[in-house]
């Protein structure tokens, strides 16, 4: 069967792993990473730690239940465990299409030349970051507008490049979003060829952000520390153009002055994260 060449990678917070299998939609093979995030004191408890393998329809899912949280971390972890000659990321808030996974595999069978390939994904509304309208390569002026579960890719070249989700930013992690793009930007620093295609796999579900509380000094203190990062020496210069463009939206409250102070001071910090 070729789905059985495709396996999802998701990452997932205080979830029933079984529930998803169904609520998502799956259609292949899965490692689904839960953690557990509540107010205990941390000492393991009956199912923590537990890996067991759940077989649904003609697939399985590897269900990995820990104790930790952090989103790189959970992506990495199941990176670790899977076995697919393609894997997908995604989140528990996705619901996929009927025959998603037939789909992706036609689309790197038809393009052999693309290590990865970016999908769309229908986001929630007020949360669109893209949509692709084209197939075309993805290279260092396009690739920051991708979330996690865009992305799909060879298996073997993503692990042979190195390449790992960092664990200093997103959900669960010191600093707020930005885990997907410095993801990709380090993809590229690796020699990956990475393409988007105009194919739609699934939609996102209506919820509230896990990140986002609005425009504060935390938000753009992170935002210098993320384009420390991305952009090294022209991180104050694109950080000033990312703000100035915005400023209407994000700098009402504040003022641009004292955002962009925000923002070198995060760069600053980066800078001394090793």
């Amino acid at each position: 069967m070729e789905q059985k060449r495709l396996q999802i990678l998701i990452s997932a917070v205080n979830k029933d792993p079984e529930e998803l299998i169904g609520s998502m939609n799956l259609d292949c093979d899965a490692v689904i990473v839960n953690q557990i995030i509540d107010d205990s004191d941390g000492e393991a408890k009956k199912d923590d730690n537990n890996d067991y393998i759940k077989p649904f329809d003609d697939y399985e899912a590897r269900i990995i239940v820990r104790r930790e949280k952090g989103v790189g971390l959970s992506r990495n972890t199941a990176l670790e465990a899977s076995d697919h000659e393609l894997i997908q990321f995604g989140d528990d808030d996705i619901v996929y299409d009927d025959g998603y996974a037939s789909k992706v595999i036609a689309e790197f069978d038809a393009h052999p030349e693309a290590d990865m390939l970016l999908f769309n994904v229908k986001a929630q509304e007020g949360r669109e970051t893209y949509w692709n309208q084209d197939f075309a390569r993805v290279n260092w002026r396009n690739y920051g507008r991708y979330p996690a579960y865009a992305i799909c890719a060879r298996r073997n070249k993503l692990v042979g490049s190195g390449v790992k989700y960092s664990l200093l930013f997103g959900g669960g992690a010191p600093y707020m979003n930005g885990e997907d793009s410095l993801f990709l930007h380090d993809c590229l620093k690796a020699g990956l060829n990475i393409y988007r295609t105009t194919v739609a796999i699934g939609k996102e579900k209506q919820g509230q952000s896990t990140w986002f509380n609005g425009f504060t000094d935390k938000f753009f203190f992170d935002r210098g520390v993320l384009y420390h990062f991305l952009y090294g020496k022209m991180a104050v210069i694109l950080g000033f153009r990312y703000l100035f463009k915005n400023r209407e939206e994000m700098c009402s409250e504040k003022g641009l002055l004292k955002c962009f102070r925000l923002l070198t001071d995060g760069v600053k910090h980066g800078s001394t994260i090793s």
